[in-house]
């Protein structure tokens, strides 16, 4: 099959560019050529803004089995994608967000619930405010152009190689660390997140297999304590969220973490029975912990809670 990747350098649209290769399809990525480009020379680079005029003037004349939109934030891109490929593109796919749900308290979060109230399609300003009602006024583009043949994936958080965030590469970087570990709550509270190999299988699987419809996409859920376990951090320090509000530390500083009492507790309780039911396979988390570590040892990464700042709050925890 022909594919149109919007995006394809980065993070996920990097791993579905190597999915959809590795399965025997030809790729095409439309991108501004902005981010360092790693991809095998079988993929045919095409470059565009689809937020610029004529930034979608390398698609003329072209057709595609299917798009996989990775990089559609904005309603205005969107919609201009989604028009300009009406009709010549088989499918579109449109990577999502679990951040899109309107009551993330409940347990487990499922494809139905509420959304957010859908942003102005003028609106041009992507912040922690905007950004889930920015990607449900998305979806309702995708879904309103391509009725039937869109398809809208909900990832969790993404994890695995070549994650810039910085957010799953903080805990595998901090356990090769080693030595007394500041963990956040008592080790009951939940983690959950999706391998970006995962969402790029079943990427492939819903155009090779022309599902249409939405699926919530999202990985074991853990206990803290077993999270601690598949990091093989040897010498947990556990402290409480209300200590760690006291120290000044949040979700930038421990990424991942969200208190199981707090209102948000139910995006780490993402139901992706729809997904497995249709073919979702799960890495291992002790495998994603390996591989993305393998990857982050030389990535450079860097992040908020540095380790004098951890040894600071050691000290002061309770």
């Amino acid at each position: 099959m022909d594919i149109l990747v919007l995006g394809g350098t980065q993070f996920v649209g990097r791993h579905i560019v190597l999915a959809f290769l590795a399965a025997g399809h030809r790729v095409s990525i439309l991108t501004r050529g902005r981010t360092p480009d790693e991809l095998p020379e079988a993929v045919e680079r095409l470059r565009g803004d689809r937020g610029e005029p004529g930034g979608l003037d390398a698609l003329a004349g072209r057709s595609w089995d299917a798009c996989v939109d990775v990089s559609g934030y904005l309603p205005s891109a969107v919609r201009a994608s989604c028009e300009a490929l009406r009709g010549r593109a088989g499918r579109y796919v449109f990577i999502s967000t679990a951040s899109v749900y309107a009551e993330p308290d409940r347990h487990p979060v499922r494809e139905e619930d509420p959304l957010l109230p859908a942003a102005a399609e003028d609106t041009t300003d992507v912040t922690g405010e905007t950004y889930g009602p920015l990607k449900v006024t998305c979806e309702q583009i995708v879904q309103g152009l391509y009725g039937p043949d869109a398809t809208i994936l909900r990832p969790q958080i993404v994890a695995g190689p070549f994650d810039h965030t910085a957010r799953y590469p903080y805990w595998v970087d901090r356990a090769a660390r080693g030595g007394e570990t500041l963990l956040p709550g008592n080790g009951a509270d939940h983690v959950q997140v999706i391998d970006a190999r995962d969402l790029a299988r079943f990427t492939v699987q819903v155009v090779e297999g022309n599902m249409g419809g939405v699926f919530n996409l999202a990985g074991p859920r853990l206990s803290w304590a077993q999270f601690a376990e598949v990091l093989g951090i040897q010498e947990p320090v556990w402290v409480n969220a209300a200590q760690l509000e006291a120290l000044g530390l949040g979700f930038r500083e421990l990424p991942l973490f969200i208190p199981e009492d707090g209102a948000q507790a139910g995006l780490m309780d993402i139901s992706a029975d729809r997904a497995r039911q249709a073919g979702l396979t799960l890495t291992a988390p002790e495998v994603t912990a390996r591989d993305t570590r393998a990857w982050s040892e030389q990535a450079g990464l860097t992040y908020a809670l540095t380790p004098a700042r951890e040894a600071e709050a050691l000290a002061a925890a309770p």
